[in-house]
């Protein structure tokens, strides 16, 4: 099943471009780069301009996520892909399963 912005807080994020709009932390606004791993709170966000990696907690924060395959991007608040990405997973593929 392809990404699209009705699935992608079901799907694996990493991989995917992201900027943060707005969050409690006002320092990490307007960062972005690509997601390169994520915990139950954090993303860890690599720069390719600066080459950094930054860890920046999901909660308190509004993302911008660029989906590729669609051709999308999409806004998420932190909160919708807070918890354990595992969990997030099996969520749809138990849905799927019960159709």
């Amino acid at each position: 099943m392809l990404r699209t912005k009705d699935n992608i807080i079901y799907h694996e994020i990493i991989g995917l471009r992201v900027k943060i709009l707005s969050h409690l932390d006002p320092t990490l606004v307007g960062r972005e780069g690509i997601v390169i791993n994520e915990t139950m709170n954090t993303l860890q966000i690599l720069n390719t301009k600066h080459g950094k990696v930054i860890k920046v907690p999901k909660r308190g924060g509004i993302f911008l996520f660029t989906i590729p395959e669609a051709n999308e991007e999409l806004i998420i608040d932190g909160m919708q892909i807070f918890g354990r990405p595992e969990d997030r997973l099996k969520k749809i593929r138990f849905t799927n399963m019960r159709r």
